[in-house]
């Protein structure tokens, strides 16, 4: 297995090297300048003529390419021109609430879309049948920023004074604080000595107000995350519903699933350990997939709600040529998509005994 994981790094290598230079290219094409989209009405000729000798922009894109892998090679994702702050730091602060809402989205999207595929399997051609697949195409069909609008005027406007409002934006309510788990334990004096790490799990707020026992924050953060996850996931929900249904058909045909049956064993262990088990393989390539569908979809979904995230900073990246935090969060995410590709791979062998792995 060791063997196998080492290899589909290697392979992964141009893949990753690829999507750094496609990124690094467009980004630098789109129509714009920098300095005057980041500095506004003082960008004078002689101001952006110093600004991009700074920032390293007056050299060509081969050559800013080279210095970028460089420093990429040594750890350094850079420094945004924007915020002027390390783009480390910022993705500490920015990836946990996309995490959050992705997370959530995948869990939402199986947690429905598997169980309505598999009664829909089971009841092939019925009325439920039918009424799923109506329901997952409608769901496909639907525009994640249409159906967030939505959401935020029926559940924000229409129900607003009753028991089924729900927050149409931000991530806590105002006056709500989350302390971070390190500060509460007093592990660091200094908050500049905290490790980017422990910053990044400490703004996972679901999981520092579990670990820290700070249940008014749970709660408010789960509410603040209803609204967006379910716009987020309804795409994913479909899929996967439709995915189970296809898969468990073909398995329902299979002689063993009959010859279960006919032995007599009851239809709730037909169904869970022989038909959904060898059902799986597909659907957990499908729900792999779709968490790329989720991060992408995560842009709208965060600019809708106003949720500092890596979607939204990434959309005000673009519009401002912010070409660091655009390099920076495209490689994180990258290397995210990669090494989940890799876990559903070597998932199969323990779904499946009969594949091996090497």
């Amino acid at each position: 297995m060791l063997k196998y994981i080492v290899r589909r790094i290697i392979y992964s290598l141009p893949v990753l090297f690829g999507v750094l230079l496609v990124t690094f290219v467009l980004a630098r094409s789109v129509p714009g300048d920098p300095c005057k989209s980041i500095l506004g009405e003082i960008a004078t000729a002689e101001v952006c003529e110093r600004f991009m000798r700074d920032k390293g922009l007056d050299r060509s894109i081969p050559e800013q390419f080279v210095i970028y892998l460089n420093d990429l090679a040594h750890g350094d994702l850079g420094v945004s021109i924007r915020f002027r702050r390390s783009i480390t730091q910022i993705l500490a602060e920015r990836l946990p609430m996309t995490v959050e809402l992705g997370m959530s989205a995948l869990i939402l999207a199986c947690l429905i879309g598997i169980p309505l595929g598999m009664i829909s399997s089971l009841r092939h051609n019925s009325t439920v049948d039918m009424m799923t697949m109506v329901g997952a195409n409608i769901g496909v069909s639907m525009p994640v920023f249409w159906l967030g609008l939505m959401l935020a005027y029926v559940f924000a406007l229409l129900l607003k004074d009753t028991p089924l409002w729900l927050p149409p934006s931000g991530r806590l309510s105002a006056g709500v604080t989350s302390v971070p788990f390190y500060a509460v334990w007093g592990w660091y004096e200094k908050s500049d000595s905290v490790p980017k790490f422990l910053q990044f799990l400490s703004n996972l707020y679901i999981f520092n107000a579990l670990i820290t026992g700070n249940w008014e924050v749970f709660r408010d953060a789960i509410k603040h995350l209803i609204l967006p996850s379910v716009a987020l996931s309804t795409i994913p929900m479909a899929v996967i519903a439709r995915m189970t249904r296809s898969s468990m058909l073909q398995v329902i045909q299979m002689d063993y699933v009959r010859t279960a049956r006919a032995k007599g064993l009851h239809e709730r262990t037909v169904v869970v350990r022989h038909i959904l088990r060898n059902a799986l393989l597909p659907l957990v390539t499908v729900i792999g997939l779709q968490l790329g569908v989720i991060f992408s979809g995560a842009i709208l979904t965060e600019t809708i709600f106003s949720l500092s995230g890596v979607g939204r900073s990434l959309y005000e990246a673009i519009t401002a040529r912010d070409y660091p935090i655009i390099q920076g969060f495209t490689v994180v995410i990258a290397i995210g998509y990669i090494v989940l590709n890799l876990l559903v791979d070597l998932s199969y062998g323990f779904l499946d005994p009969r594949i091996r792995i090497e």
